[in-house]
């Protein structure tokens, strides 16, 4: 097949290219020490630097942003989506004490559209720099009559290292250990599709549609990106013993703090610790949704935990405040008692 005919059955090599040397300069803006490649190769190449390891560990995650794309699509915003894809791929491998090294990216569209794909990387750039990691290769597939015009769907994959001596799994945590919740900026990735059926369906907002409890159109409210905790949390495990984290995401308090917990230890959360932003509440009221169900579905403004000695939590309280995020003990570890669930929420 010719490039014509390849051109005419939907796929634009030259385009190909003309990307590549578009995002380049985005691209490079990302590297730290330890890589040794260019983009455009194979496969990115990253140098380990390990002498002040023992035992090094990689540790790994993949993910998407699933349905909040489509408020990406209703918007025609796409620079901060990728901002998401990272945050859920690094928030994962901080909670077992990774430093995040490098970061690849899978982006899939009916056409290649350059503005379209070089906003994207944009934000995916943008994304690294907040988790000081580097942006070393990526895949950008041009596939005719499988998505809709204008639409696509993106994925994550990032490789970080820690010690094996310091790898945080939760344990040593103990019944007296608090948990510390770190504020989420609101939705973050996960429950788009409840919400969306309570905004678009139930309600009949537009996505520029101003929302007084919100102070903000639902589109500026549903984009808001989703917090990245790498140095926040790099920065407690430096000075702090730290006996678990968790990244707050679908399924909730309920299914990720469980994830962490000793057999015989469950996780009080009470509610009203911490301060929520307004969409949450907007939700519950708007959507008929049970308390319940908001802990099961969405992080209800907390991103990020971390449990500690209770002889530390209010200093490492304290330390995290300093960084400009939102923070408080929000609960302790207690005794798991018999045919009960291993997180309960309280008011």
């Amino acid at each position: 097949m010719t490039g014509d005919l390849y051109r005419e059955a939907g796929v634009d090599l030259g385009k190909a290219n003309e990307l590549v040397n578009r995002i380049r300069p985005i691209v490079r803006s990302t590297f730290r020490g330890g890589v040794i490649t260019d983009i455009g190769g194979f496969g990115g190449l990253f140098s380990l630097n390990c002498q002040e390891m023992k035992n090094p560990v990689l540790v790994s995650s993949t993910d998407g942003v699933g349905t909040k794309l489509k408020i990406a699509f209703m918007a025609n915003k796409h620079d901060t989506v990728g901002i998401d894809l990272v945050a859920m791929c690094v928030n994962d491998i901080v909670v077992q004490g990774a430093k995040p090294l490098f970061f690849l990216d899978y982006l899939a569209l009916g056409k290649v559209d350059l503005d379209l794909v070089e906003q994207l990387v944009k934000g995916i750039a943008d994304g690294c720099k907040m988790a000081g990691c580097s942006l070393i290769g990526g895949e950008t597939a041009e596939m005719p009559d499988f998505y809709r015009e204008g639409e696509y769907d993106m994925a994550g994959f990032t490789v970080g290292l820690v010690d094996n001596s310091k790898i945080i799994d939760g344990s040593t945590i103990r019944v007296g250990h608090r948990i510390i919740g770190l504020a989420s900026t609101g939705l973050h990735s996960n429950g788009y599709s409840l919400a969306r059926k309570i905004i678009f369906d139930k309600l009949g907002l537009e996505i520029d549609s101003f929302v007084p409890e919100l102070g903000r159109t639902v589109g500026e409210e549903l984009l808001e990106p989703t917090r990245i905790y790498t140095d926040a949390a790099l920065n407690v495990l430096r000075k702090y013993n730290v006996a678990g984290m968790s990244h707050i995401t679908g399924g909730g308090f309920y299914d990720n703090i469980e994830r962490i917990l000793p057999k015989a230890c469950a996780a009080l959360i009470r509610e009203g610790t911490w301060k929520k932003p307004p969409i949450f509440d907007f939700l519950r009221e708007k959507g008929g949704v049970s308390a319940e169900e908001m802990n099961h579905v969405f992080n209800n403004g907390i991103g990020y935990v971390i449990v500690v000695e209770p002889g530390d939590a209010e200093e490492i309280r304290s330390f995290i405040q300093a960084m400009n995020i939102g923070v408080s003990i929000i609960g302790e570890i207690v005794p798991r008692e018999a045919g009960s669930s291993p997180v309960r929420v309280i008011q």
